[in-house]
């Protein structure tokens, strides 16, 4: 980590500006989620930092000044400090790490504190089974945080021997029952579940609150944003999934405990809603979390909603036609809700009025990251599309502020080439929003590559955001070899994506592929008219459901159209899709479970399609996928190779749905390049010319 931020380069000794390459990606410093301390003065956050020549990354906190300081480094000896909150007081700041301290090495994230006026950082108690997520307690002298733990078992003692018993083991094989046992790229502990637990700072004495019950958060991935401590700190309202058997779909319910007593009372309920992220109101009397009826339809948005215990839940933005995001945080009056939520291809941080149920922008986006508020003073980490993120201070009566300048050295050397949203008939005769990306130096009277760049989801969005894995103006500027001048990248938020009202999210349930086909080929048609575009180096790209979009692609549009494609993470065949982690959203998806209407589920599967796919293409995957199994990879790519077609394969041994490591990044966008280099368009209307296919 650099001991101090850069400061904005002089006109003077500003470098000549050259386009993006995936090191300069990688050299960017990336901001997390800030904590305000309490009278709004500083904020803290982790940057993190990446090595490409050690091929790992490091982070460390960082102290931001909201009235014009500079920037401090609070952590120095730390590999991986993160998660911080300024205390009640403001004295100090709680965070997570692994680390070494005292000649013992942390085994699992453990609770740590530093002065806010910097020094050493000190570990906190010892919990064996590890600390995920913390809140701060309103009196400044505890903490309550989530660790897995094995149910049956009481005390910590018991908890730490099952885990180094659990270690010690000399099986790996997994044996379970449930229909929840992996997420993502992780398999949910074995045997645990995740409890909150209190900690006093002082004495680092820990005492788990679930001990002897049947309560657990999440399985998948809790946060803090999945409980919430009273501001007298006697209560903890909390999410907990209230069905025997957990699942990825399950319909969550609020709980509200009282610590001392250690009774739990239900506070929010109903078998047709899914309730999460709960935050008490100023004065303790309220909850605000988040709300979605997913008994009238899987898609619908989460919403707004606020209790009182013992009383009927009210959904407050009902008639807002927008999904409200967490984290949510009141006004101090209680008269409003601060919350993220998108719009058209942005995130902004919203101010939501309770009394006349209208929502304001308060921060506008890019995409707002990640926020905080006390004493009056706003502070947002955002991106955008022609910058990673930065972080801004809004004081009272005062236009936001940049308070650091982190990435500002990388920055001055590169030229972003230009980007715009334009509007396209899509499907239905609908308006479709499409980003579109020029290259550094663009010449409109020059011919260029189009590369559409298809998004996941399929209901998100992309547009206003910088992103480091699939990064558009890198895709725009090209590889930087010599005669590649980059290209015209189209990004189409078709219908199913996000940000665009829940009507147009939804249409393409049950039928998936047809309707985002035709927006994506109405763009390509349109572009198609723009003289710069040249009609033989066409391609189309995509990862997860752009990944199904290419290869559904593959199988429906006229060989030539496109001269190649990258599938990566691609599904494939929605029967072997069945291995993924979430089978329990097929059929809401898709219409129907494969044994129930197995013409359906063809009709919407790319493998069903593949004696009409001719199309070369470059097919990416990592093993350790669980959202989509790389098996779905492997076989789109056996397909093409049975077939003829021209096709490569990259496949990572250690990755997961995302390509995180610095140097397999490097790989992939050579390997992504290479192939679009290699591989202009067919004669029109001809099918490339297959490989000779081998016989069995």
């Amino acid at each position: 980590m650099n001991a101090h931020p850069p400061l904005p380069l002089q006109p003077a000794t500003m470098p000549k500006r050259r386009p993006i390459t995936v090191e300069d990606l990688w050299a960017m410093e990336r901001l997390g989620t800030p904590s305000l301390s309490p009278d709004g003065a500083q904020a803290v956050l982790p940057v993190t930092h990446y090595s490409m020549d050690d091929n790992k990354a490091s982070s460390a906190l960082w102290l931001l000044s909201t009235l014009g300081g500079q920037p401090r480094q609070l952590t120095q000896c730390g590999d991986k400090d993160g998660a911080p909150q300024f205390s009640p007081r403001g004295d100090c700041v709680g965070f997570t790490a692994r680390r070494e301290q005292q000649g013992h090495k942390d085994e699992t994230p453990q609770f740590y504190l530093i002065p806010a006026d910097g020094g050493e950082a000190r570990r906190v108690g010892e919990v064996a089974t590890g600390v995920e997520a913390f809140r701060w307690c309103p009196d400044g002298e505890h903490i309550v945080f989530i660790s897995w733990v094995w149910p049956e078992l009481k005390g910590a003692k018991a908890q730490a021997k099952a885990l180094k018993d659990f270690k010690a083991r000399k099986t790996t094989g997994i044996a379970t029952s449930e229909g929840l046992y992996r997420y993502w790229d992780h398999f949910v502990p074995e045997g645990r579940v995740p409890h909150l637990h209190r900690m006093d700072i002082h004495t680092g004495k820990v005492q788990d609150l679930f001990e002897g019950t049947a309560y657990s958060l999440d399985w998948c991935d809790p946060d803090a944003n999945s409980f919430d401590i009273s501001p007298d700190g006697k209560r903890i309202v909390f999410a907990f999934d209230p069905n025997p058997e957990k699942r990825t779909d399950g319909r969550f319910a609020l709980a509200e405990m009282d610590i001392k007593r250690r009774r739990v009372e239900v506070v929010a309920q109903d078998v047709g809603w899914d309730f999460g992220a709960p935050r008490y109101s100023p004065d303790g009397e309220r909850i605000a979390f988040l709300a979605s009826h997913q008994a009238l339809r899987h898609t619908m948005p989460r919403q707004l909603a606020v209790v009182v215990p013992g009383q009927p839940v009210e959904v407050v933005s009902a008639e807002w036609d927008h999904e409200v995001a967490a984290p949510l945080l009141w006004e101090d009056d209680g008269t409003a809700v601060l919350l993220q939520a998108e719009q058209e291809g942005q995130r902004h941080l919203w101010r939501f009025d309770l009394a006349d149920r209208r929502a304001e922008v308060l921060v506008r986006g890019g995409t707002v990251q990640g926020f905080d508020k006390a004493a009056g003073t706003v502070v947002t980490v955002a991106d955008a599309a022609d910058h990673p993120a930065q972080c801004h201070a809004l004081l009272p009566g005062a236009a936001p502020r940049r308070i650091e300048r982190f990435n500002d050295g990388v920055m001055a050397r590169l030229q972003l080439g230009n980007h715009e949203a334009i509007r396209i008939t899509g499907a239905q005769g609908d308006p479709v929003q499409v980003w579109l990306f020029y290259p550094p130096g663009f010449d409109e009277k020059k011919t260029y590559p189009l590369l559409q760049v298809i998004h996941g989801g399929p209901h998100t969005v992309v547009g206003d955001n910088w992103h480091y894995r699939w990064n558009n103006p890198l895709f725009a500027a090209g590889s930087g070899k010599k005669g590649d001048a980059g290209h015209v990248v189209a990004v189409v938020n078709y219908h199913g994506s996000s940000s665009f009202g829940h009507g147009f999210l939804d249409s393409i349930t049950g039928r998936w592929g047809q309707l985002e086909l035709q927006d994506v080929e109405a763009a390509t048609t349109e572009l198609l008219k723009r003289p710069y575009i040249d009609p033989a180096r066409v391609y189309a790209t995509g990862g997860s459901y752009g990944g199904y979009m290419v290869a559904w692609m593959n199988g429906h549009v006229p060989a030539g159209r496109y001269a190649a494609y990258v599938c990566h993470a691609g599904c494939f065949d929605w029967t072997a899709m069945f291995a993924d982690d979430a089978w329990a959203w097929h059929a809401k998806e898709l219409g129907g479970w494969y044994w129930d209407d197995m013409a359906r589920v063809h009709a919407q599967s790319p493998h069903a399609f593949a004696a009409t796919m001719h199309t070369p293409t470059l097919v990416i995957h990592g093993a350790l996928d669980y959202r989509v199994p790389d098996a779905q990879g492997l076989a789109y790519y056996n397909t093409l190779k049975a077939r003829g077609v021209p096709s490569r394969l990259l496949w990572y041994p250690d990755e997961n749905h995302w390509i995180l490591k610095p140097q397999n990044s490097r790989l992939w966008y050579d390997e992504f390049f290479s192939w679009l280099r290699a591989h202009p368009a067919p004669a029109a209307g001809k099918p490339a010319k297959p490989e000779k296919a081998r016989k069995a």
